[in-house]
């Protein structure tokens, strides 16, 4: 039993090896089990982020996010999933970002003008329809935007959004249908 326990702890993380093992693996000293959750995750991080900060600053949130769950993952408890607690910390670390940027008295959007001298490759059209979304998801209430987020930036199913809520499929989906509603409304 104790060698079946020394074979374990001491095998390199791997890519198929769960986000509990490799926060254990984390824990135990093994640096590389984060590479593994980082690369794991980084693209649901990024594109959450994406939708609702800045272009100019997306890489610099995503950044501080990762650097935040690296210093707290050694008091991760387990109470939820580490894909749950890792969306939470990405509220928290967004809703910093525009703390900082109010006490600094900066605008929470750039610019039009602003956005369009930063253009790197897209069409000027997409960016400033991404712009006019973000205004409108952060005047959307928390549990429209969330929704709208699980969605489209983190690409889950209604059935795994319901499982994360903890709500039905079915309140998911109308919660779902009344958020993308007032999207256009305040699009419109």
């Amino acid at each position: 039993m104790t060698t079946n326990y020394m074979q374990t702890t001491s095998s390199p993380p791997t890519q198929d090896a769960s986000d509990e093992l490799l926060i254990q693996q984390f824990k135990d000293g093994r640096k590389e089990a984060f590479d593994l959750l980082y690369h794991r995750h980084l693209q649901k991080v990024f594109n959450r982020v994406r939708y609702v900060v800045p272009e100019n600053d997306v890489e610099d949130v995503t950044q501080e996010i990762f650097i935040a769950a690296l210093k707290s993952l050694p008091s991760f408890r387990g109470d939820s999933q580490f894909g749950t607690w890792l969306r939470t910390l990405t509220n928290h670390k967004v809703a910093e970002f525009y703390r900082r940027r109010t006490r600094k008295q900066e605008p929470q959007i750039a610019p039009l003008s602003d956005a369009m001298a930063q253009l790197t490759g897209g069409s000027s059209q997409s960016l400033e329809e991404r712009i006019y979304i973000q205004r409108a998801l952060q005047s959307l209430p928390e549990n429209y935007r969330e929704v709208i987020l699980l969605r489209f930036a983190e690409d889950l199913q209604f059935n795994e959004i319901a499982e994360l809520t903890n709500q039905n499929l079915e309140a998911t989906k109308s919660l779902f249908r009344r958020a993308i509603a007032a999207l256009r409304t305040h699009l419109e």
